[in-house]
């Protein structure tokens, strides 16, 4: 499938669920950025102990999701891209009426999804094969907990743009967990969620591990590519940022200094982003970039062509790196190798723990 139409697919995805489409309130101890002003402060949240949540000792998934009464909440995930190992996973956390939940306590359980019957590869034998392996994986053991911590993504006051703070919906908190896949393949997960002192369950969509294989790693070597500058724009910024003002992160074409400077690569449309979080990322970029400009560049790289997302043609950039869904950013030394790799939404903490890797 084109990366066009796969990005597509996964906007209209995260505009049809709560995926961090609401602003998430966060509360406890603050391990980064700040606000004032009209806008809430909001901060970061450690996760809870494993101890908080019930082992899985053995219990399937159903049976890890009847610890606990029926969740009225909707937990959806806010990234797609797996890999076998350990995986960063964010999620957010709603209301059946898309209302954010900020305070909640909640850790995930996977189980892997058995493969389908040999030879079975299409039509209403692979339907019956395909409902057969969610239900074994509903039955097998399952992988628990893992608790999530709460990360703010809102700046300080100086750093937010009109694109941000105009937008009711941007996001300003997402829970994250780290999950660990085995294999690659289809895992189905299980929330478990303490709020209020009750313990309620859910299930989530499946996680396919190994699906997006070529997406550029750690590890890697950066794809070279050339990314418009203020210069290349005549002085037109609006042409190659959507973000209101215009952010900084356009100073130099990424082929001039990949493999000669460390380089902090972002994907994201602030103006444009269903999933509600390029705006703030966008944002955290330009306040990280405050402090470490001088020791790395910073680069924002649109998504849509002429930033017409009706059009459904993603820049070549986008599809040079075959990225699914936004936003996306590459932390890459200055020997050009990726050293970080996140989909989905950070904080200033998480970002500036990436600049200083590749900086170091």
């Amino acid at each position: 499938m084109p990366v066009r139409m796969l990005l597509h697919r996964v906007i209209c995805v995260l505009a049809c669920l709560p995926v961090v489409v609401g602003p998430l309130a966060g509360c406890g101890e603050d391990s980064g950025s700040s606000g004032s002003g009209s806008e809430a402060e909001v901060r970061s949240r450690p996760a809870p102990p494993k101890s908080a949540f019930p082992a899985a000792a053995g219990k399937t998934l159903l049976e890890v999701v009847k610890e606990g009464e029926t969740a009225p909440l909707v937990v959806s995930p806010a990234a797609m891209v797996f890999h076998k190992g350990e995986n960063r996973y964010p999620f957010g956390v709603f209301e059946p009426d898309r209302s954010p939940v900020s305070d909640a306590e909640v850790a995930l359980y996977i189980s892997k999804v058995p493969g389908t019957t040999p030879g079975v590869e299409s039509g209403e034998e692979a339907k019956g094969a395909a409902a057969r392996a969610q239900k074994e994986a509903l039955e097998a053991p399952a992988l628990g907990p893992f608790p999530a911590a709460i990360e703010t993504i809102q700046t300080e006051p100086a750093f937010r743009a009109q694109t941000t703070t105009s937008d009711p919906d941007a996001a300003t908190v997402v829970y994250v967990t780290d999950l660990d896949f085995t294999s690659e393949g289809e895992w189905r997960i299980a929330a478990l969620i303490r709020e209020d002192g009750e313990l309620m369950g859910t299930l989530l969509p499946s996680a396919v591990v190994g699906e997006f294989a070529r997406i550029p790693r750690r590890g890697e070597k950066a794809p070279l590519i050339h990314t418009p500058t203020a210069e290349d724009a005549g002085g037109d910024l609006s042409e190659i940022t959507t973000r209101v003002p215009p952010d900084t992160q356009n100073q130099v074409d990424f082929a001039d200094v990949v493999g000669k400077k460390p380089v902090v690569l972002l994907f994201a449309t602030p103006q444009f982003c269903e999933s509600r979080v390029c705006g703030p990322v966008v944002d955290v970029a330009e306040q990280v970039k405050e402090e470490h400009g001088d020791q790395a560049e910073f680069i924002h790289m649109e998504i849509w062509k002429e930033n017409d997302p009706s059009t459904k043609q993603v820049r070549p950039q986008v599809s040079a790196y075959n990225l699914p869904s936004e936003p996306w950013l590459f932390a890459i030394d200055r020997d050009g190798s990726i050293r970080t790799a996140i989909e989905g939404a950070f904080g200033v903490e998480r970002l500036t723990e990436a600049v200083e890797e590749v900086t170091r």
